[in-house]
């Protein structure tokens, strides 16, 4: 830039060098000045130098040089630039000669210059010397040069708005992408300082933002009743970080919006157990927000996977549960609920939930051995397969549900049911026959249902060579069907597992089958991991449609009630379970109408608790056939509340004596003579207090007694088990059979089965009989019963009954003994009369009360009897009896002390004295609570005739001590 810039100065002084030779001889002016064709300029506004590249320096040829002493160059008048000529219109610059004989000069402004007004200027500029002579006459004129000035731009100004208020309406609950937009502008000319580069929200805490373009959004979905009008201030900033001058107002309102979709409905519903129907949208409506809807069709689904088994299902054993849907012969149960008759389920772990269903846990080590007793079905005669499955994505290998194979040596499979790769696969060799042919063995379903963790019910009719599959009711054939040479001839028994198959490895038999197998097993292999539940075979005839629908019917679903006005309006349809239904219309009321209507249901007396989802779907078309509004998916959930459980109360005699007569006698002893079942619900009552001012509420306890069934009832003795050589306990079957139970017995006892009435166990209750041929050696014998309802959901009282034998001597050898009466009855609860002590029975309640000309023999021998009974109980149950005495509270039982027994009195008297103590006794005890007593035997009748003679002797008040003491001092024990 310098060299350019002195380079004319320096061409200059060359060419004055060489004029110098001719400096006298040429005064005259013949040369133009020389300046440069182009000449660029900056100015900033507000100042007037213009900085100009290349300098403005003007040269002249004419210039004439002298020497002097001091060898300084001087330049003549002809040769000086005089000044610089600027041509243009309304040209705001002006040039200003520094230096005449240099001819350096500069342009300024002749005003202040704004950038806004006008950003470049451009005029030309020339140079004239100052001509010959002192009046300057020829004076000569450069070229025209163009010079370029552009103005450069000061941030003078700030951004502006273009509006001075910003409005904007949206609607609540949406997010937008742009709600509006705001602008300023900035009035400076240059780039950096008129560009708006940053806009910002200056009011705290709104939801809103904006961008570097001005566009303001929402930051979250809207609500018009949290605020209806958003006032925002917000200011822009230009590239040179100016303010705006003033901040603008955006408002923006708040529209409510139309929500389309169910309205008027609680979310949640609170269902109480044994009320019926509940109506789960009583009030509901349908908000279309005004668009012209045509069809309509919604979705109910009632969420049940998380309840037992699916759904709500009775939760009886799986026997009871086929008699109930009319499988009422021929089924056997695999998987019981771990009993005393049932013992061979006890070892595998369950889901313990007796609120809902008996599940059966198989995690891949354990199997069940099944009794050789239970199974005797022939394959070779239809038969039917059920069973429950729960079962996950696992490993390839073969997982066994069911399996019938060889106990020993060739392992052979005879049929099993197992799961492989996702296939349920069930295996059916035929028995050797005459035919040597190729048959049906293997039959295989490709089936989702068993890898997808949720519960399915399969039932398989076997009726060879076919074999059909039912899935949740739903029929499927199979994809493939292998076949194989039927089994050889051999005499290898079976063996029949759960969980896993039987492989014989080290060559012997196990015969345990009290516990299952579990991990490590040799005689184990293609263990199950999985729950089961319901396994059963029932031989002799297939399953029908009916009863496989039935089986898997839930006890819980929806329900509708259509109103006539709609039914022809409204198409509803259910799925199988009824665990949801869909509806379609065209009418937007009648639709409405159906949704009132449609009601929730669960038939059981005792549901299981909790909670279940409910799930509204819902598609609206309008007249152009296309979907014009979006329904959202409407949720909400039915709170099924704790049943009241019910209290199980077993009630009857607990005690009591009968002569060995009586117990080896065909007929036996009945041991539940007066058995009463009762069951109870508590509950808390509110009541108002009364007699006072201001009522207060007290909460009080009501116990009500409620009817429902049983499925069990177990009868089991105490102590040694029976001894089938010489007793038993008889029920009659027929009785039995008729009021659709069954019986099974053991040597522990005897278990009664089947879905009846509380009255019909009853009845049959009473129809047990204890039997026993060989009484010599035995004096008492106990037993428990303890019945109980859905599976052990709910469990009775353990009633416990004791009952004596009474060994009778021969009545000649005790003539002159007293006459005595030799039933013992204690009875705990729910009699008529308390009878206390050793009371005679109720010969109509008792049905196994002796006649009367058994009494008038035993009363005759009373004496003897009585002193060895006394005796033999002094013996061995003196100790027991009276720690039992004590704890009723029993004070007119007879205390004995055999402290003194030499003292020697008439038995009788004293005996009947105290027999008729006891009878006035409970007589003033009648009167006392009302009640009466229905029967008397006919030894109680002796009794009371017995009383007039000896009731003045009675109200001595001795002690029972003084008045029965007997001399046994000749008695041999």
């Amino acid at each position: 830039m310098q060299i350019r810039r002195y380079k004319p100065l320096v061409c200059a002084i060359g060419l004055v060098l060489g004029l110098l030779c001719v400096a006298e001889a040429s005064k005259v002016n013949k040369h133009k000045p020389w300046i440069e064709t182009t000449y660029h300029g900056i100015v900033t506004e507000n100042d007037d130098k213009v900085l100009l590249d290349p300098p403005l320096i003007a040269l002249d040829k004419d210039a004439p040089l002298r020497y002097a002493d001091s060898f300084e160059v001087t330049f003549t008048k002809e040769g000086e630039i005089c000044g610089f000529r600027i041509h243009g219109q309304n040209v705001p610059f002006e040039a200003v000669m520094l230096d005449k004989s240099t001819g350096e000069g500069v342009i300024r402004t002749k005003e202040k210059l704004d950038c806004e007004l006008q950003k470049e200027h451009t005029f030309t500029i020339q140079a004239h010397d100052c001509g010959e002579g002192p009046d300057g006459s020829n004076m000569k004129k450069s070229h025209k040069a163009t010079v370029h000035i552009q103005v450069n731009d000061v941030n003078e100004y700030s951004p502006v708005f273009k509006e001075k208020t910003y409005k904007a309406t949206v609607i609540e609950g949406k997010k937008y992408d742009n709600i509006l937009k705001v602008e300023a502008v900035d009035a400076d000319c240059s780039f950096q300082f008129s560009q708006i580069c940053n806009y910002e929200i200056v009011t705290p805490d709104v939801p809103f933002t904006i961008d570097k373009d001005g566009n303001i959004k929402n930051t979250e979905k809207l609500n018009y009743s949290k605020e209806r009008m958003y006032k925002l201030t917000v200011t822009a900033y230009d590239c040179g970080k100016n303010r705006a001058s003033e901040d603008v107002l955006v408002k923006i309102n708040i529209k409510p919006t139309c929500k389309p979709g169910w309205q008027g409905f609680n979310k949640r519903v609170e269902y109480e157990p044994g009320t019926g129907s509940l109506a789960l949208f009583p009030s509901i409506q349908l908000e279309t927000c005004e668009e012209p809807i045509t069809s309509i069709q919604a979705s109910i689904e009632l969420e049940t996977n998380h309840i037992g088994k699916g759904c709500d299902r009775d939760t009886y054993s799986e026997k009871s549960l086929h008699r109930l849907c009319g499988a009422s012969s021929g089924t056997v149960e695999l998987l019981p609920a771990p009993s005393s008759t049932a013992n061979w389920t006890s070892g595998v772990p369950t889901d313990n939930g007796h609120d809902s269903d008996l599940v059966f846990e198989f995690n891949g080590t354990q199997a069940i051995r099944v009794p050789e007793s239970m199974v005797s079905t022939s394959l070779r005669e239809p038969f039917t397969l059920s069973v429950w499955i729960r079962h996950g994505p696992s490993s390839r290998e073969k997982e066994t549900i069911l399996c019938n194979s060889d106990k020993t040596e060739m392992n052979r499979h005879h049929y099993s049911l197992y799961v492989h790769n996702c296939r349920l696969v069930f295996l059916l060799r035929q028995e050797p026959s005459e035919s040597e042919s190729y048959k049906p063995a293997e039959f295989h379903w490709k089936l989702d249902q068993v890898c997808d963790k949720e519960w399915h019910h399969y039932v398989l009719n076997v009726e060879f060579p076919a074999v059909a599959l039912f899935v949740d009711g739903a029929s499927f054939e199979p994809f493939l069907v292998t076949e194989d040479y039927p089994l050889h001839t051999s005499k290898i028994e079976t063996q029949l597992t759960i969980g896993a198959c039987w492989q014989d490895l080290s060559g012997h038999d196990n015969d345990s089958v009290s516990e299952p197998f579990t991990g490590g097993s040799a005689h184990m292999t293609q263990y199950f991991q999985g729950s089961l539940a319901g396994l059963m075979i029932r031989s002799g005839k297939l399953e029908d449609k009916k009863v496989i629908d039935c089986l898997y019917t839930c006890k819980e679903g929806l329900d509708v009630q259509l109103p006539e006005e709609v039914a022809s309006a409204v198409k509803v349809e259910f799925n199988p379970n009824q665990a949801s239904l869909t509806l379609e219309g065209d009418d937007i009321e009648s639709v409405e109408k159906v949704m009132q209507h449609i009601s929730y249901l669960n038939s059981r007396q005792f549901p299981t608790p909790g909670i279940r989802h409910l799930r509204i779907t819902t598609t609206v078309k309008c007249f152009n056939e296309e979907t014009c509004i979006s329904m959202p998916d409407d949720e909400g959930y039915v709170m099924v509340l704790q049943p009241e459980e019910p209290k199980i109360s077993l009630r009857g005699i607990d005690h009591f004596a009968r002569s060995a007569v009586e117990f080896e006698s065909v007929e036996g002893v009945t041991l539940f003579p007066e058995l009463r079942v009762i069951s109870t619900i508590t509950r808390e009552a509110e009541a108002e207090a009364e007699g006072e001012d201001e009522p207060t509420v007290q909460e009080t306890v009501v116990s009500e007694e409620i009817m429902h069934n049983l499925d069990t009832c177990e009868v089991t003795v105490v102590g040694d088990d029976l001894d089938g050589e010489h007793e038993s306990l008889e029920v009659d079957l027929a009785q039995v059979q008729q009021r659709g139970l069954e019986v099974s017995s053991t040597n522990v006892g005897v278990v009664i089965t089947g879905v009846n009435t509380m009255a019909n166990y009853e009845q049959v209750l009473h129809l047990i009989r204890y039997r026993n041929w060989h009484t010599e050696t035995l004096f008492d014998r106990k037993f428990k019963l303890v019945c109980s309802e859905l599976n052990g959901r709910y469990i009775s009282n353990d009633f416990k009954v004791e009952v004596s034998i009474i060994h009778t001597a021969n009545p000649m050898e005790h003539a002159n003994n007293a006459m005595w009466q030799p039933q013992f009855i204690n009875q705990v609860k729910h009699a008529s009369v308390d009878l206390s002590g050793h009371n005679l029975a109720n010969t109509h309640q008792a049905s196994v009360v002796p006649s009367a000309a058994t009494i008038v023999i035993v009363v005759c021998v009373s004496f003897l009897v009585f002193m060895i009974i006394l005796g033999v109980f002094r013996i061995r149950a003196a100790h027991q009896r009276t720690m039992r005495d004590q704890e009723s509270g029993k004070e007119n039982e007879m205390d004995w002390d055999d402290s003194a027994l030499t003292i020697t009195v008439n038995p009788m008297e004293t005996y009947e004295d105290q027999h008729s103590s006891e009878e006035e006794e409970e007589e003033e005890e009648e009167s006392e609570d009302g009640e009466e007593e229905d029967d008397i035997t006919s030894a109680e009748s002796e009794s009371s005739e017995d009383e007039e003679g000896v009731e003045q002797e009675d109200q001595q008040g001795t002690s029972r001590q003084q008045q029965l003491e007997w001399d046994d001092s000749t008695l041999t024990y």
